[in-house]
């Protein structure tokens, strides 16, 4: 059974960082990509960061230069270490895995999820 579970989040106050895990198990992940994304409440899931494991890496524009996703060589454990935060950051962020060559910012093109984790930041 394949699974992805997240771990790390909480709340922070605006200015703070965070450092999200996703653990996944089940299968090989070698020919898959991670990626982060987070939903707000009453909105949609948007893409944050993604990590192939060749180590090349893609972000939402709201979170270059604060944010950074990582992934271990060998391993299937993606993190997303998140500094400068602000409110908006707010959000429930999910973990998800898809087959390299799939549509990096479509959540549809994602294979499997995680349950995600939430973080909240007070202003």
């Amino acid at each position: 059974q394949v699974q992805l579970v997240e771990s790390g989040g909480g709340l922070v106050q605006a200015g703070g960082s965070l450092r999200l895990s996703c653990a996944a198990s089940g299968r090989a992940f070698g020919s898959y990509f991670m990626s982060w994304f987070r939903q707000a409440p009453g909105k949609e899931r948007q893409f944050v960061a993604a990590v192939w494991s060749s180590g090349g890496t893609d972000y939402a524009d709201s979170v270059k230069g604060r944010f950074t996703i990582s992934r271990k060589y060998g391993e299937s454990t993606a993190y997303l270490q998140m500094n400068k935060l602000t409110p908006e950051d707010t959000a429930v962020y999910y973990c998800a895995a898809a087959r390299v060559g799939s549509e990096v910012r479509v959540t549809g093109a994602y294979e499997y999820w995680g349950q995600g984790t939430q973080v909240t930041v007070s202003s």
